[in-house]
């Protein structure tokens, strides 16, 4: 007996389960997350940062039109001026999705992305004498505390939203922005971003998407008209389509069923052109039923290689027949660049429509080194606006697929 409990005390496991400095200061800020009010954030996350011997604390947000950084107010937070995310320090971090740290005279000024999953939230922004690679730990893993908690928050309250506009919003807008999913996702196998112009007054466009096991289930719609009745349309079309795509039914079947929704509840003549797809994100195939919408690109090496031209069928609302599914396999690192009509109909100043063909030089002349897909799909959208002069008369949305295959399984293994 006494030997066999000797062999068995040979083969205990030992765990350490000590607390250091480290995870105390984290376990403190997890621990009080859940009962906190939104806006005692800021102070307890200044306080958080002092512990480590830092200062000057600011959590800066993107703003809607994504060209600004702008302070989040707050007790022990530095409040200054909006950042432009193009040409700053903290643009930098925000768009490379990278912690960068900038020297100051006997300090050194430190930005970290804030991430939710992977959607890019804003940026933490704090001062200290100097860094080492345990404060670089510490503070990444604070970064991604205080996004969890901004975006948990955010479904209670109005402070972060009324800090991200910067300019008053249609009640069209404030519907289709509750809408959207996040506007990034970012796996090892599948990447998505999309932007919605023009950002205040946006009504008819939107998009979404899931991802389920290994499919990724993807739409892009355009509501017929403008303001709050576009707006309506659009929210019942999401709306069916996320209840069939939940049923898990045939992308044929999806379409029915987001006809009849809009045939049941509109007036004749009132309708949405839409794309819906699938892809199985260990293959790279990909299906898709077209709705009388334009025909995505797709994009393979950085440049516009076709168009994925296919069977269409009626809008959504007016009854077409059902409709084909059409079938293409993915090549890794093939981008898909799914938009809306406003983007390419728009007039330019001699009357001339934007066109296509416009739309495709801006992709294959854009700088893509290291630039993810929520930079890129931000540059197309820029850069066509100021080419456009600022002129938006319609909605213009574009959404952004990267397929890269492979497993995401060693995520799920612990290495400590």
């Amino acid at each position: 007996m006494a030997m066999a409990e000797g062999k068995a005390q040979r083969h205990k496991v030992v765990v350490d389960r000590s607390e250091g400095f480290g995870e105390r200061l984290l376990g403190v800020l997890l621990d009080r997350a859940h009962e906190m009010p939104p806006q005692l954030i800021a102070p307890l996350v200044a306080e958080e940062v002092a512990r480590i011997g830092g200062r000057d604390v600011s959590i800066l947000l993107q703003d809607y039109d994504q060209m600004l950084l702008v302070p989040l107010p707050g007790r022990y937070l530095i409040a200054g001026e909006p950042e432009l995310i193009d040409g700053s320090v903290a643009g930098r971090a925000f768009l490379d999705v990278v912690t960068v740290e900038q020297p100051l005279a006997a300090a050194v000024r430190v930005f970290l992305p804030l991430l939710d999953g992977s959607d890019q939230v804003g940026v933490l922004a704090l001062t200290l004498d100097s860094i080492d690679d345990d404060d670089r730990r510490l503070l990444r893993r604070l970064a991604g505390l205080v996004a969890d908690m901004l975006v948990t928050k955010n479904s209670y309250t109005d402070q972060f939203f009324q800090v991200r506009r910067r300019e008053p919003m249609s009640v069209a807008a404030e519907i289709q922005w509750s809408l959207l999913p996040p506007l990034r996702m970012t796996t090892p196998q599948v990447m998505v971003a999309g932007i919605l112009e023009p950002a205040y007054n946006v009504a008819g466009d939107s998009f979404d998407y899931a991802l389920n096991d290994d499919v990724l289930h993807l739409a892009v719609i355009d509501a017929m008209g403008h303001g709050l009745n576009a707006a309506v349309l659009a929210t019942v079309a999401i709306g069916a389509y996320r209840h069939a795509r939940r049923a898990d039914v045939g992308l044929a079947e999806l379409y029915a069923f987001m006809d009849s929704a809009i045939v049941e509840q509109f007036e004749p003549e009132q309708f949405v052109t839409a794309q819906m797809s699938r892809l199985d994100i260990r293959t790279g195939h990909l299906e898709w039923v077209n709705a009388g919408h334009p025909a995505p690109l797709l994009i393979r090496d950085h440049r516009v290689v076709r168009r994925l031209e296919s069977p269409t069928t009626l809008p959504v609302g007016f009854g077409g027949d059902q409709p084909q599914v059409s079938e293409l396999a993915l090549q890794r690192g093939d981008q898909l660049l799914f938009f809306t009509d406003g983007l390419v109909e728009e007039r330019q100043a001699g009357g001339e429509q934007f066109g296509e063909k416009r739309l495709i030089d801006v992709i294959d002349q854009a700088a893509h080194e290291g630039m993810n897909t929520q930079a890129l799909v931000r540059g197309y959208s820029h850069t066509l606006m100021r080419e456009r002069r600022g002129i938006t008369t319609d909605d213009a949305t574009l959404l952004l697929v990267e397929w890269n295959g492979g497993s995401a399984d060693h995520l799920a293994t612990l290495e400590i």
